[in-house]
């Protein structure tokens, strides 16, 4: 009896490994991916920690370097990817939530939460600077996080959470430098059909950063709270959607493209480790 008992143990034992194996395996199954790049498999840089905060970025095709910027200290960086210099910086201004940068025309915007825009330029190695205010920024609570270039529409900010949008809707609003003039009904996101797709019914979009994929045309929206990437068409129609893996995108807070398509997302440091940036290759096509 004793024998039988001891097998009887051996089998449990091996029934819980078994499912223990299976469980392992299901956790560690990749998450799907668009078909342009493999999400799950990113060429990582990793940046020191005077970058743990790094809210947004945007790529210079000139010598293949990343412009940031980091929440809460006007400080502008550059980065060079291929590892041919060191990091430069530039203090700007004083301490305000920034949250995205964006380069058109050789003029960096800088996007504030509150929806106030900043200009840079560079004047040899010194930056020429200018201030956009989002009128009657403080009667609402309005709040920003993304701000992209669109050949069609302009500079285009994307609400993280806007009053007049009650969840339902996060809207685009449309920016003009040389009036210095916002749009507040450029187009609208539709919540609902992200969550059908999510299968989210109860589902709280926020984005983070938004840029243009120079080869497909689309506009690519993260959002670091609920760890999704969402392609839109460029009028904001959802196409595709994508869960993003928590042990990759630490936070994703910038995203950005090279002319060739290749996308780079920014991870701030969160809570452990360095902060990055995540550069996925695009797949070429046949």
């Amino acid at each position: 009896m004793l024998i039988k008992k001891n097998h009887l143990a051996i089998i449990l034992i091996f029934i819980l490994i078994g499912y223990q194996s299976c469980d392992i395996q299901k956790k560690s199954k990749p998450l799907p991916t668009p078909s342009q790049y493999d999400l799950n498999k990113p060429e990582v840089f990793s940046l020191p920690d005077g970058l743990k905060e790094i809210s947004g970025i945007a790529y210079y095709p000139k010598d293949s370097s990343v412009f940031a910027i980091i929440d809460e200290e006007g400080i502008f960086f550059k980065i060079y990817l291929n590892g041919s210099g060191t990091i430069k910086n530039w203090k700007f201004e004083k301490g305000r939530d920034f949250e995205d940068v964006v380069m058109h025309d050789s003029i960096f915007y800088v996007l504030v939460s509150n929806g106030d825009i900043e200009t840079l330029k560079f004047k040899g190695d010194s930056i020429i600077k200018n201030k956009s205010d989002l009128a009657g920024a403080g009667k609402k609570t309005n709040e920003f996080e993304s701000l992209y270039y669109d050949d069609s529409l302009g500079l285009v900010l994307i609400c993280k959470e806007c009053e007049d949008d009650k969840k339902k809707v996060v809207t685009a609003w449309g920016y003009t430098p040389d009036s210095l003039s916002y749009n507040p009904g450029l187009f609208s996101l539709d919540v609902a059909q992200i969550a059908e797709k999510r299968g989210d019914k109860k589902l709280h979009f926020k984005p983070s950063a938004a840029a243009i994929n120079p080869v497909s045309n689309e506009l690519y929206i993260v959002s670091s709270i609920n760890k999704l990437l969402v392609i839109a068409d460029r009028e904001g129609n959802v196409k595709e959607i994508y869960p993003l893996d928590p042990k990759i995108f630490k936070q994703p807070e910038g995203i950005t493209f090279t002319p060739s398509g290749d996308l780079l997302i920014s991870n701030e440091a969160a809570e452990s480790g360095n902060a990055n940036i995540l550069i996925f290759k695009a797949k070429k096509k046949g």
